[in-house]
C-alpha cells in the first residue's frame, strides 16, 4: 500500500547489499526489482496474492539482479507489477497502483508499473522490469523516463516467471542515458570499451506516427534536429513500414482483418503481427500457468481475468504459422536496417490514458499500442523508448528500434543523441497545440 514517500511502487523494501570492491561499474547506484523477479529469501508474487499465498519463497537470486549486486549496486526491494504480467495498463487491483509521478490522474503503464514509477520519481536510479508484449517500453513512455527493452534471448531469463518465451525480456528503466548505458554493459555482459558507431540511416516509419493522437512534428520534431546535427540530414530515410512489412512477411495473410476499419485509422499488416503476436503469447502463457489457474482460481482483477480466460481457451490452431511470422519479419527488418540501421516508431500511440478508465473504451488505444509494440516484439529486435519532455503537460517519447544483437550500438547512439535532444526539448514543453 501507498506511504506518502514511495509512490506504493513498491511491494517489499529490503536491503540486498552490493559487492564493496572499489571501482565497480554501478557502485553507489540503488534499483528495484520487478516482483517477477526471484529473490533469495522472499516469495516471487507476480502481482497476485493467489500465487504469492501458493509459491514457496525463492531459494536462490535471478542471475541478472546477482550481476547487478556484484557489479556494485544496491537493491532496496520490489516493486508492484500487474498481475500474471497481463496488462500494459498498470493497475492492480490488490496492491494499488503506483502512481504516476509525471502525470498522477494517469495510469503508471504496466506491467512492469512499481519499476517505471521508483525510477520516474527518484527513490531508485534504476530498475528492474520485463517486456513480453510491452511492459519496459509503455511505462517508461509514460513515466517520462527510458526503458529498454533488449534484444530477444540476450538476457537471462532465469530465475524470472515466464509469461510466454517467445517474446519474454528482461528489461531496465533509467532516467538519464549515461546509466541506462551502464546497466546494460552489466546485464549484456558486454565490454567495456567500443567507440560509438554512426548509423547508416535512420528509418522514419510514417505510417506508424499516423496512430499517435500527438502531431507528427512534436513527436519527431527534436529527434530529428538532434540526428540532422550529428549526423547529417542523409541518413534520415522516410518509409511506410506497414507496406514493407505486408509484402515481405508473407505468412501475414493468415491474419488479415476482412472488417473494414476505414472509420478508424489502422495499419492492416501490424494490426495482423498484433494478432499473431497475441495468439502465441495467450498459447504459451496456457502452457506455462494454465494448469495452476485451473486448480486455484485466483481472484484477478477486471481486463487481466478476461484476457486469462481468452489464453486458457486457446488452442494450437496457427501456432505453427506464428513461428513462421517471427521468422519472416525478423529476416525482412534485418534486410530493412542492415547492421546499422535504426527505425524510429513511436513507442504507444498517445499520452498515458486516464486511472480507471473502462477496459472497453481502451480497445482502441491498446489495438494500435500492440500494433506498434509488435514490431520488435515479433522480431526480437532491440528498442529503446527515449523521453521528450512534457506536452500539454503529459509526458512524451519515441522509440528506436536495432536488429537483433546490435543492443550495445543502440545504448551508444542513445547516449550520443540524448545531449542534443536535450538542448531542443524546451521547445516541445512550450508548444501548445
Amino acid at each position: 500500500m501507498e506511504t506518502a514517500s514511495d509512490y506504493g511502487a513498491f511491494t517489499e523494501k529490503f536491503t540486498l547489499p552490493p559487492n564493496s570492491a572499489p571501482a565497480l561499474p554501478l557502485k553507489s547506484l540503488t534499483f528495484a526489482v520487478k516482483e517477477i523477479f526471484d529473490t533469495e529469501g522472499y516469495v516471487t508474487g507476480f502481482g497476485n496474492p493467489d500465487w504469492a499465498r501458493t509459491h514457496p519463497v525463492a531459494t536462490s537470486t535471478a542471475p541478472t539482479a546477482l550481476a547487478l549486486l556484484r557489479a556494485g549496486a544496491t537493491c532496496v526491494g520490489k516493486t508492484v507489477m500487474d498481475e500474471m504480467a497481463y496488462s500494459i495498463n498498470g493497475e492492480n487491483i490488490h496492491y494499488g497502483t503506483p502512481r504516476n509521478p509525471c502525470a498522477p490522474d494517469r495510469v503508471p503503464g504496466g506491467s512492469s508499473s512499481g519499476s517505471a514509477v521508483a525510477v520516474g520519481a527518484k527513490l531508485v536510479d534504476f530498475s528492474l522490469g520485463t517486456d513480453t508484449g510491452g511492459s519496459v517500453r509503455v511505462p517508461a513512455s509514460y513515466c517520462g523516463i527510458f526503458g529498454f527493452r533488449p534484444s530477444h534471448g540476450a538476457v537471462s531469463e532465469s530465475g524470472v516467471i515466464p509469461m510466454s518465451q517467445s517474446f519474454d525480456t528482461v528489461g531496465w528503466f533509467a532516467r538519464d542515458p549515461m546509466i541506462l548505458s551502464r546497466v546494460g554493459g552489466v546485464i549484456l555482459q558486454l565490454p567495456d570499451v567500443a567507440p560509438p558507431i554512426r548509423p547508416t540511416s535512420i528509418i522514419i516509419a510514417e505510417d506508424c506516427f499516423q496512430l499517435s493522437s500527438t502531431p507528427f512534428d512534436v513527436v519527431t520534431g527534436t529527434v530529428i534536429k538532434a540526428v540532422e546535427k550529428l549526423y547529417g540530414g542523409d541518413v534520415l530515410k522516410p518509409e511506410i513500414l506497414g507496406d514493407y512489412v505486408k509484402t515481405n512477411v508473407p505468412s501475414l495473410k493468415h491474419f488479415m482483418s476482412k472488417d473494414n476499419t476505414d472509420q478508424i485509422y489502422n495499419i492492416p499488416s501490424l494490426a495482423a503481427l498484433s494478432s499473431a503476436m497475441r495468439l502465441l503469447q495467450r498459447f504459451e502463457f496456457k502452457n506455462n500457468h494454465g494448469e495452476w489457474i485451473s486448480a486455484v482460481k485466483p481472484d484477478l482483477g477486471p481486463g487481466i481475468s478476461e484476457r486469462v480466460s481468452d489464453a486458457l481457451r486457446t488452442t494450437g490452431e496457427n501456432i505453427d504459422i506464428c513461428y513462421s511470422i517471427k521468422r519472416e519479419l525478423h529476416d525482412a527488418l534485418s534486410a530493412l536496417l542492415g547492421d546499422f540501421g535504426v527505425l524510429m516508431i513511436p513507442t504507444v500511440p498517445g499520452p498515458p490514458p486516464k486511472l480507471q478508465t473502462n477496459t472497453a473504451d481502451l480497445e482502441i488505444f491498446r489495438a494500435r499500442a500492440f500494433s506498434l509494440l509488435s514490431i520488435a516484439g515479433v522480431s526480437g529486435f532491440c528498442q529503446v523508448s527515449i523521453p521528450l519532455g512534457m506536452y500539454n503537460n503529459l509526458p512524451l517519447s519515441i522509440s528506436l528500434v536495432a536488429r537483433h544483437g546490435a543492443d550495445k550500438f543502440l545504448l551508444h547512439l542513445v547516449e550520443s543523441l540524448y545531449d542534443s535532444i536535450e538542448d531542443r526539448k524546451q521547445h516541445i514543453i512550450e508548444h501548445k497545440l
